[in-house]
């Protein structure tokens, strides 16, 4: 909507008279002086230094960067007047200039050079269309990088602060300053939240950097907010130089008056020199001066491709607990690590308050639903799920209107989530859908119903409508690659991204149990192909030849306590009741702790449809602890895993789970073979050596305010 609008205003903007044009911005811009009283002109989450930065050349305490956008005639007329002043004061400055503005000579260019300043190109006419369609912009991006080259120049800002970033891209330019950290009277009112350079990835470690500017603009301040001093400007400059942050001034020489007779300009010179004074005579050499194309320089010298930050902004949607889902953890922190703003809505599990926003390492969590694992039917769990979508969906639109988003990251189940992101998609957004577990399967093991072959059909057909309508597909495992892409996707827009252990958490603990009691760990969903009967099935033969062992079973999930009761009634069926412990769940940061004090971690799925290709990232947990692990021989865990690294027992059978055991209990040396050779496996395959592969495809989706 908001590009339709901007569309219809620019093309009658040329027929509609000044004053009504400057009545209309002062009305809105009264009104979102009060609605963004919080956010402007100083937003405190920009002021947020981005990882890896190395501070600013000689140890400055801040930058300042003048620019300036000269929109026609007039302004180049005053172009040797400023460039006068600014030598004065010992400042130089750089001069975005329209290529289709006649009066823009090579003279003028040469005498901004000679200055000592920096040339930029604005736009190629200023007339707001440059960004209506790819189709119109892939014309013009033609001749304005033409004009980039015969020019020398290597920056770019578009007129009215218009921007598709990832269309600049075409432009081949080194900078690009289209953007803000808050200025919600510009007519894409979204900023960025940094006061710092980023990085906007083109891919293949290409790109170019984004220098937002930090001052409110001139004309803004001065016309449409109808302010008489520079208060707002130097109130904004103190902040910044406290957070180590860019001053970067935008103004518009069409506008400045040097003279008593100029009719033209909306506002005194003398403005402008009032703030480089008030930054000299305040913060006198504490400060980087530099142009715009310094800053890019420096900036790409001292930020290896590595460790550049990011500034997208990104929402995951899902139907999880966000503190016990680490694939969703992982991502979101992964994101945020970079300088993405990163929000993720999800479900409570516990007694914690819904609807309230609140920050987890860095990420905006924001829980709308509690889920209780109690559902009697197929039909109660499609209700919930059908409840979190809308509730998810109308969140998305409100958040998107108030600032788009570039990415919507869906996870599931179920794969229709991903229909949750309608709004933004439809406004430039991409979309990943993340299959976590593959539903027909999955639901067919769960509920196992007379009517599961419809059903199971049924879902084929709404995971392939999911896939399609999404921009890439994320799957958990590459067999279930190989049944995805044969039945519901394109290989070229799907990747296998495996629920690799994260070292950041599971690094080696230390054990810190003494007693001789030998503990076999579960931990996990309580699902019947997660085969929990069979472990319990196995410890009365377990017994026979060890007494102290004891089977501790973390989680639950789906069944709730029906299934935990009916676990319970199995123990004291086979007469081991007392041996087998159930603890609730826990939260992902105590699982280590947990683990390093297990003897042996037991992974019993069933070799069923669902199970026997469901990746279990609790053999990797086990494994980063030091802990051997028995596994059932399914056909996903014998592709992932060999006879080297985890002990195998056939699937299903109780006796030979139990054999597996008994073999690491009394084998000490072999234990240590498979801890070793754990380790070296988690070493090799944990989440750290392909996080920069799941970077790499978001920064390639090309989305949102850096796509179209």
């Amino acid at each position: 909507m908001l590009r339709l609008r901007l569309k219809v205003y620019y093309s009658i903007k040329p027929i509609l008279p000044r004053w009504i044009v400057l009545l209309v911005r002062k009305s809105l811009a009264r009104r979102r002086r009060q609605e963004f009283a919080k956010f402007w002109p100083i937003d405190e989450r920009a002021g947020e230094v981005p990882p890896n930065w190395p501070g600013w050349p000689n140890g400055k305490r801040f930058a300042v960067v003048l620019t300036h956008d000269v929109e026609g005639a007039a302004g180049v007329r005053k172009i040797s007047a400023l460039m006068d002043l600014e030598r004065s004061l010992g400042f130089r400055s750089s001069f975005n200039l329209v290529p289709a503005d006649a009066s823009v000579t090579a003279e003028v260019r040469e005498q901004i050079v000679a200055f000592g300043g920096e040339v930029g190109v604005h736009g190629w006419k200023h007339d707001g269309k440059l960004f209506f369609s790819r189709k119109t912009f892939k014309r013009y991006a033609a001749r304005i990088r033409g004009v980039l080259n015969a020019w020398g120049a290597v920056g770019f800002r578009a007129p009215f602060m218009h921007r598709r970033l990832s269309w600049l891209h075409d432009l081949g330019i080194k900078y690009d300053s289209s953007t803000f950290d808050s200025d919600p009277f510009e007519p894409e009112p979204d900023g960025v939240q940094t006061i710092f350079p980023y990085w906007v990835n083109g891919g293949r470690d290409k790109g170019y950097v984004e220098l937002p500017y930090t001052l409110v603009q001139d004309f803004t301040l001065f016309e449409v907010l109808g302010e008489k001093t520079i208060d707002v400007w130097t109130k904004k400059v103190d902040w910044i130089a406290d957070r180590g942050g860019m001053v970067l001034v935008n103004t518009h020489p069409d506008y400045m008056a040097f003279s008593d007779s100029d009719a033209t300009a909306v506002y005194p010179a003398a403005h402008y020199r009032k703030l480089l004074e008030y930054l000299r005579n305040r913060f006198g050499d504490s400060f980087w001066h530099a142009l715009p194309g310094e800053v890019a320089d420096y900036y790409g010298q001292a930020m290896p491709p590595h460790a550049r930050n990011s500034r997208k902004r990104i929402c995951m949607v899902t139907y999880s607990n966000y503190e016990a889902d680490n694939r969703v953890k992982r991502y979101a922190e992964g994101l945020r690590a970079r300088g993405d703003q990163v929000e993720v809505i999800a479900i409570e599990t516990g007694d914690a308050p819904l609807g309230k926003r609140t920050v987890e390492r860095g990420v905006e969590l924001l829980t709308i639903q509690r889920r209780v694992h109690n559902e009697k039917s197929p039909w109660t769990y499609f209700y919930r799920l059908a409840r979190f979508l809308i509730v998810a969906s109308l969140i998305l639109r409100r958040r998107h209107r108030n600032g788009r988003y570039d990415l919507i990251h869906v996870h599931n189940i179920p794969d229709y989530m991903v229909f949750s992101s309608w709004y933004p998609k439809l406004y430039g957004a991409a979309v990943i859908l993340d299959i976590h577990d593959i539903v027909p399967e999955l639901f067919v093991s769960k509920f196992r119903t007379r009517s599961s072959r419809i059903v199971f059909q049924l879902l084929r057909a709404v995971e392939a409508a999911s896939c399609a309508y999404a921009d890439h597909v994320i799957i958990a495992n590459h067999l279930w690659y190989q049944r995805l892409t044969a039945r519901s996707v394109s290989p070229e827009r799907c990747t296998v991204f495996i629920n690799h252990v994260d070292r950041a958490l599971f690094y080696r603990r230390k054990r810190t149990r003494t007693d001789d009691t030998k503990i076999l760990l579960f931990h996990g969903s309580f699902q019947w192909h997660q085969g929990i009967e069979i472990a319990i099935e196995a410890l009365p033969m377990i017994h026979r030849e060890v007494g102290n062992v004891e089977l501790h079973l973390y989680g639950g999930g789906a069944g709730g306590l029906r299934t935990r009761e009916r676990l319970a009634q199995l123990a004291k069926d086979h007469c081991v009741s007392g041996s087998v412990r159930f603890f609730p769940s826990v939260s992902l940061q105590e699982i280590p702790e947990i683990v390093v004090n297990a003897d042996i971690g037991i992974v019993p799925k069933r070799a069923d449809s669902f199970g026997n290709e469901a990746y279990s990232t609790k053999i990797m947990e086990f494994m980063s602890q030091g802990v051997p692990v028995v596994v059932s021989r399914t056909k996903v865990d014998s592709f992932y895993f060999d006879d080297r690294t985890v002990s195998f027992f056939e699937s299903g059978r109780a006796d030979d789970c139990a054999r597996a055991v008994l073999e690491l209990l009394g084998n000490r040396e072999l234990c240590e073979r498979y801890v070793e050779n754990g380790l070296k496996y988690v070493e090799k395959h944990c989440w750290e050596n392909v996080e920069k592969d799941y970077l790499k495809l978001i920064d390639e989706l090309r989305c949102g305010r850096e796509g179209g």
